[in-house]
């Protein structure tokens, strides 16, 4: 399908900046969706040195706020009638304890209820679209990663490391259970889940604005580049051999570096209660709810 329209959260920088080069480079039609407007116009001016025709649009989308989540989607519907990809790959790792504005815990807020809000927005939206994809980025962290009901917002302890390995565990089984309902449900759209391996991005700054000076020596050592790390996300979005359900990431040594493949995780990791508790829960807290068998989308 040629003139995609196509959103990317976060795209402004590392792997978004890499995946919105590639769907430039293709003459799509990109949608820089970004929590900071003047970062975003500076990163399409980029894009538009390398491809000076390319047609970028810098979007306000903070996953942080679900007014701003909302006030997106309400902004962009204004603007089309379709969305052919919506790529979720913003993320934040590794902050301070911090809440949203909602009131959630900033990794699991963002990384996952953003995501799951944005998308059930734009559902609609991407059901007009020809072949329509979502890709949400989850992360190698999963496999260590325990979705702790009685401790969501962090209110009873806090761990960067754990709360970040339990947001990206949720991208993963939110990504897959969209997949079963939406096949289960007749819609044409798919759901597909990937992950960069381990990347030299700038989620390694770890809450601070800068990277840490004793990471870098390190990951020049066992991380590949963003624009490799990108091409993962690039094949979930693009590969017409894939029906849906899939995960893909590198194929190297614990999947941390390489080609992209189709990676099977654990039996273990698509627990089906597991999965249906946390989108049950995603629904409550954010009030965006899938009523998939009527194809309408109810905020409550």
């Amino acid at each position: 399908m040629s003139n995609k329209i196509v959103i990317i959260t976060g795209a402004n920088s590392g792997l978004g900046f890499e995946t919105a080069k590639y769907f430039v480079s293709t003459k799509d039609t990109v949608i820089m969706a970004v929590r900071t407007i003047n970062k975003g116009e500076q990163a399409k001016k980029k894009l538009l040195q390398m491809y000076p025709d390319g047609q970028i649009e810098v979007m306000k989308l903070d996953l942080a706020s679900l007014s701003s989540v909302h006030a997106f989607a309400d902004e962009f519907s204004k603007k089309y009638e379709r969305v052919d990809l919506l790529i979720n790959n913003a993320g934040v790792m590794l902050p301070p304890y911090t809440k949203t504005e909602d009131g959630f815990e900033l990794q699991f807020g963002s990384n996952h209820l953003g995501h799951f809000a944005l998308t059930g927005l734009l559902l609609p939206l991407l059901e007009n679209g020809e072949c329509s994809r979502v890709v949400t980025l989850s992360s190698i962290a999963h496999r260590s990663g325990v979705i702790d009901f009685e401790n969501l917002d962090g209110s009873k302890g806090y761990k960067g490391m754990k709360f970040y390995s339990q947001s990206k565990l949720a991208n993963l089984l939110f990504a897959k259970e969209l997949d079963d309902r939406l096949k289960e449900n007749g819609y044409k759209t798919i759901s597909v889940a990937a992950h960069p391996g381990v990347s030299s991005t700038n989620l390694f700054k770890i809450g601070k604005e800068t990277t840490p000076w004793y990471i870098k020596p390190l990951m020049k050592i066992i991380a590949q580049s963003a624009e490799q790390g990108a091409l993962p996300t690039i094949m979930a979005a693009t590969d017409e051999k894939l029906v849906g359900g899939e995960y893909i990431g590198p194929d190297g040594r614990g999947n941390r570096t390489g080609k992209p493949t189709i990676e099977v995780p654990k039996p273990t990791v698509y627990n089906k209660e597991t999965m249906k508790r946390l989108w049950d829960v995603s629904e409550e807290l954010t009030s965006v709810r899938y009523d998939l068998k009527y194809k309408v989308i109810s905020l409550s």
